[in-house]
């Protein structure tokens, strides 16, 4: 299995610092998740249905009746590939790595395009897949520019793949309102901005025939009752979604601020982490595991991904930290 953010267990036996003690801000995720109640019985006690609201939920929150609920976006990641005969898939140099790792799996001509180089390749493509913020870079597209892209891709029977796992704090960039022309494929995720990675819920957005393949692959019950009832629950709490839009713009510039005065200026970002590069990257992420604070590491680059401290002692830790790196 390919490396993700989130390994406390391994890090504390490779350091020697107990798992409590740990800041973690390897994941990206939402520190101040969306407080989720009690459960009812009946989710645990029956067999999930259709009819709960979910669906329903889903589509008022993201605005579009065109979905399938996955079980968090890696079901949709690696069914997507099986769905196409092998052709040629564009995606940027550094993105999520579960992307590339299965279209290649399934025979696909996988090629890398920094962004200022998408214009000139999409010709050459049938399957340009994005991360839209892109995780760790946080580059984004334009509407008109993606739209461009999905056009030309579509002439020719292609699809545009739109990776929006970090896109619900910034909802007005998304390109879910499109969704139902041709070739365009959304992903989205809980996990994120709810900060509910535990309950593995996503939803796929496209056209109804290639959402029905996806159905009939994945088989019934993907999703289980208790992960449901929290996730419509969420999706409907607009109040919590707004203010917590506020929250993570704030918290994102404090961390942008915080590493420009230690004289490490983000490359990148979003309103849930922030990207460095640079050759001093793999020394500040040993000595910040050293002092029980675990980044995300990216060997291509090398690079690093800092997620948001959950509270003022998790922020005053890191202020600590960095102000005791010597940078080489």
């Amino acid at each position: 299995m390919l490396e993700h953010g989130g390994g406390i267990l391994r890090a504390a036996e490779q350091y020697g610092i107990a798992v409590e003690n740990w800041l973690d801000l390897s994941t990206g995720l939402n520190p101040q998740g969306w407080p989720v109640p009690p459960i009812s019985p009946r989710s645990w006690q029956r067999l999930p249905e259709q009819d709960d609201g979910l669906e329903q939920a889903a589509a008022d929150y993201y605005g579009s009746p065109l979905l399938l609920p996955v079980a968090g976006s890696q079901p949709a990641i690696q069914l997507l590939p099986t769905l196409r005969p092998p052709c040629r898939v564009g995606m940027l140099p550094l993105c999520y790595a579960e992307h590339p790792w299965h279209w290649e799996q399934h025979g696909h001509q996988l090629s890398r395009h920094a962004p200022e180089d998408i214009e000139a390749a999409v010709d050459t493509l049938d399957v340009l897949l994005l991360c839209h913020p892109n995780n760790p870079t946080g580059t984004t597209f334009s509407h008109a520019q993606l739209q461009d892209w999905r056009t030309r891709l579509a002439s020719r029977g292609g699809w545009l793949i739109i990776d929006e796992a970090f896109m619900d704090a910034t909802p007005q960039h998304s390109l879910l309102s499109d969704v139902g022309l041709p070739g365009l494929i959304v992903l989205r995720s809980v996990g994120k901005f709810f900060g509910l990675a535990g309950a593995r819920v996503g939803f796929v957005f496209a056209w109804p025939a290639l959402l029905q393949q996806l159905a009939e692959a994945i088989g019934p019950w993907s999703i289980n009752g208790p992960a449901r009832e929290v996730v419509k629950l969420a999706l409907q709490d607009s109040s919590w979604q707004q203010a917590m839009r506020e929250q993570l713009a704030a918290d994102s510039q404090r961390l942008q601020q915080l590493l420009n005065r230690h004289w490490l200026a983000p490359a990148g970002g979003s309103c849930l982490f922030q990207w460095l590069q640079g050759a001093h990257c793999p020394a500040l992420f040993d000595f910040l595991a050293s002092q029980g604070i675990l980044v995300r590491q990216f060997a291509d680059g090398p690079s690093l991904r800092f997620g948001l401290p959950p509270d003022e002692a998790g922020w005053q830790r890191l202020e600590t930290a960095l102000s005791q790196w010597e940078k080489p």
